[in-house]
């Protein structure tokens, strides 16, 4: 059983682990907090980027000697394999640590044997503690990591009678500033934000992380099926690496030719193009999590292929009475097919 100090140590760890997220891809977030052997937090730390140092390292330098016969709290399963950096099992080991609490075992056929391996070598090793609160803050890598596609939120805003927009296409004032600050918190812990031709010639988004100090920039996807996309699109600046999605049949002559702009071909569907070809085109490229704005049309496609995991809906207190729906056909006909969120969290981000 965990101790009191114990269980407040992964809280900690966790919300450490939160401070990764949009800058690790391909790779977990992960916080770990070491105890002394009095139980008193004598280092921490958090994967901070891909290809640096992960969570365990940063806290066990910051212990120093103070880690030996102590705790170590890590939110995933250490990890047991070589990459780019060494193995967390053997960091911890030599270390001298005597206890290791995990919360979430590590689903990677890479990675995952470092409890085993910590047990091996005599180290008491417990998971599970506070797993639920360590599965949420991990939630989009999880779930990559298990159904072997990105993990996909999509977001909307609408009024309170599900219109997008006004019947003259007006949109613009619908959701407010702070629901819009929100977003670009949602894009920046993202790997992707993808969007339809439909959206990209209603809006012209930029797609853009803005006002977040220090954030890794997402890759803009344009689901273009015709490869309709204009020269002077702003998605195709150089704010932010950007990937066109069209057809196999489609011409792409026409198409911009610059630095940070690509173009992949995927199969078609009765509608637009396969989703799930999409997402492994994306998983392909290191995406573990997309964020997707597109309109009705392609939310409903991504509904209907069963690839949205979450669900983020700003809802403004007004009436509209007519124009475009939020979500368009979803391949649902009858009120037992409904989609139901198995989460609700209703947050008042701002005035409408």
């Amino acid at each position: 059983m965990a101790t009191a100090a114990e269980a407040q140590a992964m809280r900690h760890a966790v919300a450490l682990a939160a401070r990764g997220l949009g800058h690790t891809s391909p790779n977990p977030v992960v916080g770990c907090v070491v105890l002394d052997a009095g139980g008193r937090v004598v280092g921490e730390g958090w994967h901070q980027r891909a290809g640096g140092p992960h969570a365990e390292v940063h806290a066990l330098r910051a212990a120093g000697e103070r880690a030996r016969g102590g705790t170590a709290v890590v939110t995933l399963e250490p990890c047991d394999h070589t990459g780019r950096t060494g193995p967390c099992s053997q960091a911890l080991i030599a270390a001298g640590i005597a206890r290791v609490h995990y919360a979430v075992a590590d689903p990677t056929a890479q990675a995952k044997g470092g409890a085993s391996t910590l047990a091996a070598a005599g180290v008491e090793v417990d998971a599970g503690l506070l797993a639920d609160e360590a599965e949420a803050v991990n939630e989009p890598w999880l779930t990559a990591m298990r159904r072997g596609r990105p993990f996909v939120l999509w977001k909307f805003a609408a009024t309170l009678d599900g219109r997008s927009a006004a019947a003259d296409g007006t949109s613009r004032w619908i959701t407010s500033a702070e629901s819009r600050a929100d977003v670009h918190r949602l894009r920046a812990e993202a790997d992707a934000v993808v969007v339809g031709s439909g959206t990209l010639r209603a809006d012209d988004p930029h797609l853009a992380v803005r006002d977040r100090e220090g954030a890794t920039q997402p890759l803009r996807v344009v689901v273009d099926t015709g490869a309709t996309i204009k020269p002077g699109a702003r998605v195709l600046d150089d704010a932010a690496p950007t990937l066109i999605a069209v057809a196999e049949d489609a011409g792409i002559a026409h198409l911009p030719r610059r630095p940070g702009v690509e173009t992949v071909r995927l199969p078609r569907a009765e509608t637009g193009l396969r989703i799930p070809a999409l997402l492994a085109e994306l998983h392909g490229r290191g995406v573990r999590s997309v964020l997707l704005e597109g309109g009705p049309t392609l939310a409903g496609a991504f509904l209907a292929a069963g690839a949205v995991d979450k669900v983020v809906g700003y809802l403004a207190p007004v009436l509209l009475g007519a124009g475009p729906a939020a979500l368009a056909d979803a391949g649902i006909t009858t009120i037992a097919q409904a989609l139901r969120p198995p989460r609700r969290d209703t947050r008042p981000p701002g005035p409408g």
